[in-house]
């Protein structure tokens, strides 16, 4: 479709650099004003209210990627969440260690991007490291665990929900809604969650259907953060060597959108590690999810807001496995806490003045 708009100085990968930081700067705005993180949506003081948060985005996803779909606008047969050969074990695996990486750094890495516009340098460096680890799984030193884990697989027909597949995003939607309608949440914090989750189909469709170009193609994307960080990362580095991406682009607007959106609201706030202990262990969780992220195929973003609207078996296993290596790790974390305090002996009461 992109050709008939006629453009002479603009191709369509360049349109997707500048399509992708309108849909970062948006997505930025929104999750830092709602505090959009599926990791405080498990484990967090307010999890039921950060639950209806993300349930909302869903439903919204979920509805309007296969209203999509229908339309014949875009399709999903032949995108990698479609693989017959579906990677179990990497999926579940990396999903693991992805969620146990997200409760040590306290956050998801689309969380850790907008606090990261917002003044945290705690989660600027998490991303930093995150991103390296991310790309050295992708292609560098830990492309040998990608690929060994990847290699077992389990052959499906089809690895897409069976049935109709509008049946299925009405159910996922009404389950979503019906909770987030009792999370607690007002109104207007829906509503935002809402305009998150239009985000994912307008990504779909602006790449795999208005930017559709046959002689210069690009692939189709919406929201994702795992890929989009190496590709950042990559960027930064020898951007006078290769072209900007979607993904470097989306990354980069993101933090932009939470940033003017702190400042607006007046909550930017210089943020840093208080001790060599907490650097230890944000520092752990941005390789474990780094290489987690990589492993289940995308972060709680790519593989779950993105992916699950798609009705892929493989995105909906990974977000499976990322919530269940978040909540295993919070348990241990808590429980060795807990051992911790009986076994420290009690101070000694100070003689009085």
């Amino acid at each position: 479709m992109f050709e008939s708009f006629g453009f002479e100085f603009l191709t369509a990968p360049q349109a997707a650099v500048y399509f992708a930081l309108a849909l970062g700067l948006v997505f930025g705005v929104l999750a830092q004003i709602t505090r959009f993180c599926f990791r405080r949506s498990i484990l967090g003081d307010d999890r039921r209210q950060a639950a209806g948060v993300w349930l909302t985005a869903l439903a919204v996803a979920v509805l309007g990627t296969q209203a999509a779909v229908a339309a014949d606008w875009i399709g999903f047969a032949d995108h990698r969440f479609m693989a017959a050969d579906l990677p179990v074990l990497a999926i579940v695996a990396g999903g693991l260690i992805f969620g146990a990486g997200m409760v040590l750094t306290r956050g998801c890495v689309s969380r850790l991007t907008v606090l990261t516009g917002s003044g945290n340098l705690r989660a600027a460096l998490v991303l930093v490291v995150f991103a390296v680890v991310a790309h050295a799984t992708l292609k560098g030193v830990l492309a040998p665990v990608r690929t060994t884990l990847g290699s077992v697989t389990l052959s499906l027909d089809s690895t897409a929900l069976p049935g109709n597949p509008l049946l299925w995003a009405g159910l996922i939607a009404l389950a979503a809604l019906a909770f987030a309608l009792r999370s607690g949440n007002r109104v207007g914090t829906l509503v935002l969650a809402a305009l998150i989750g239009a985000l994912v189909p307008l990504g779909w469709v602006g790449t795999g259907y208005v930017l559709l170009d046959e002689f210069d193609p690009i692939a189709m994307e919406s929201l994702s953060f795992t890929s989009a960080a190496a590709d950042a990362l990559f960027f930064t580095v020898a951007s006078t060597s290769i072209s900007a991406t979607f993904g470097a682009a989306l990354i980069g607007a993101v933090a932009l959108g939470a940033l003017l959106s702190s400042l607006a609201r007046r909550e930017f706030q210089w943020q840093s590690f208080s001790s060599p202990r907490e650097t230890g262990r944000y520092m752990a969780g941005a390789a474990l999810m780094g290489v987690g992220g990589v492993l289940a195929g995308g972060c709680t973003v790519g593989a779950g807001l993105s992916g699950i609207p798609t009705l892929s078996l493989a995105a909906i296993l990974a977000i499976a496995s990322i919530a269940a290596g978040g909540l295993i790790a919070n348990r241990l974390i808590n429980a060795d806490a807990s051992a911790r305090g009986a076994q420290a002996p009690r101070p000694t009461a100070l003689p009085a003045e």
